[in-house]
């Protein structure tokens, strides 16, 4: 083989930095384009065993026939294992979403109660500088001071 890759040939998918989901899409390439090879060629002996006119070999049938069943087998594995994988993907999204949920109620919840102590605080402050704004005018005025 040749280091340069040949135009015909599609390029290569880049790199992801993490590496394990480039190379699993591209086992999961490689894998259906081997499938769609296999089913070709099943289709093109069937194909030419239709043309010749002549019955099919007891054998070369058991041969398709063991092919295809394990394909099929392959095919409804495969697919059970990518549901598996999507359904425990999806539940980890779920708990996440919950966790996230739980954080933003915490977060509202010392917000409303942040909001409240400095209400209350700035209401006392306002409170006490009133009282001291009254005193410094009765001062002013000559009036006695209340206690």
């Amino acid at each position: 083989m040749n280091a340069v890759p040949s135009p015909v040939d599609p390029p290569p998918p880049p790199q992801e930095p993490a590496g394990e989901p480039s190379i699993s899409a591209a086992a999961d390439r490689a894998r259906a384009q081997l499938h769609e090879e296999i089913e070709r060629v099943r289709r093109g002996v069937e194909e030419m065993l239709a043309e010749q006119r002549t019955p099919f070999d007891a054998d070369l049938r058991r041969e398709l026939d063991t092919m295809n069943e394990d394909l099929r087998r392959y095919v409804k594995q495969r697919v059970r294992k990518s549901e598996r994988r999507s359904e425990r993907s999806v539940r980890r999204l779920e708990e996440r979403t919950e966790e996230l949920e739980r954080r933003l109620d915490g977060l509202d919840a010392e917000r409303r109660l942040a909001e409240y102590r400095i209400h209350t605080d700035t209401e006392r402050m306002l409170d006490g500088l009133l009282q001291e704004v009254r005193a410094i005018a009765d001062r002013l005025e000559g009036k006695p001071q209340q206690t």
